[in-house]
């Protein structure tokens, strides 16, 4: 714990009279976009396989919680050693079977659900799934704990199915001319692509992201091989069937 309360001193040194100007400024709600930009530098480290990378990453995400933590301390709120140990109870008292050496009379993911429900009182099994969280990867949170307790179609045929059907109610919806019922129909399919993707075990926002990174480069390769001001779209499609062959082949 050395290295963590050095950590903490350096904090509370920060925040002081004697500290920073800057961090001495900072509130709570200046992290809500702080956390985020960590988190994603996190998820590039673990995509690049970046192990110094990802060190680096952790630690700033860490000094996040920290300053987070600090701040609220200041205003009497709780201090890190309340986080450590909210923590520390709550995933003791999910695990039984480890700790506790109880047999489990369920799937661990349904056990861990029957646990959460018995911590609060007003539980609910979507509840504290984040709007702000983007909204594929929130689709697939949700559709993933409703399925956990059977509300769930019984193979993937049927999804594939559902899916054909919102395309049909897409296209109907397209011809009213009607925004509302349009959006409405794109994130119905939308919402029956993440089920497709739960049920091949593909997370669809790491899907999406990974389709998105190949889209760049392919069509950086055509940046680089003609002038897209004046390029007609017969060249640009010869251009990225030649970027995805190269692909293919590794190059």
């Amino acid at each position: 714990m050395e290295a963590f309360d050095k950590l903490v001193a350096l904090m509370e040194k920060l925040r002081s009279d004697e500290g920073c100007p800057w961090d001495r400024k900072q509130k709570v709600s200046a992290f809500k976009t702080f956390m985020l930009e960590e988190v994603y530098e996190i998820i590039e480290a673990i995509e690049n396989e970046d192990t110094n990378e990802l060190k680096e990453e952790l630690g700033d995400l860490l000094f996040h919680i920290v300053f987070i933590a600090q701040i609220c301390r200041e205003r009497d709120a709780f201090t890190i050693e309340d986080v450590i140990e909210n923590v520390y109870r709550k995933m003791y008292h999910r695990h039984p079977h480890v700790f506790k050496q109880q047999v489990l009379d369920a799937p661990i993911e349904v056990k861990w659900e029957e646990l959460k429900r018995a911590e609060k009182d007003d539980y609910s099994l979507l509840s504290h799934i984040p709007p702000s969280m983007p909204a594929l990867l929130r689709a697939y949170v949700i559709t993933r704990r409703a399925a956990k307790v059977g509300f769930d179609w019984k193979k993937i045929d049927d999804v594939y199915d559902k899916m054909y059907e919102e395309i049909a109610e897409l296209k109907e919806a397209e011809k009213t001319g009607r925004t509302d019922r349009i959006r409405d129909e794109v994130g119905d399919l939308l919402f029956t692509i993440v089920n497709i993707a739960r049920f091949l075990s593909i997370d669809p926002e790491d899907a999406l992201r990974s389709t998105s990174d190949k889209f760049i480069r392919r069509f950086g390769y055509i940046e680089s091989n003609t002038d897209i001001r004046d390029a007609d779209a017969e060249t640009m499609d010869r251009l990225w069937n030649d970027s995805k062959s190269m692909e293919d082949r590794g190059e």
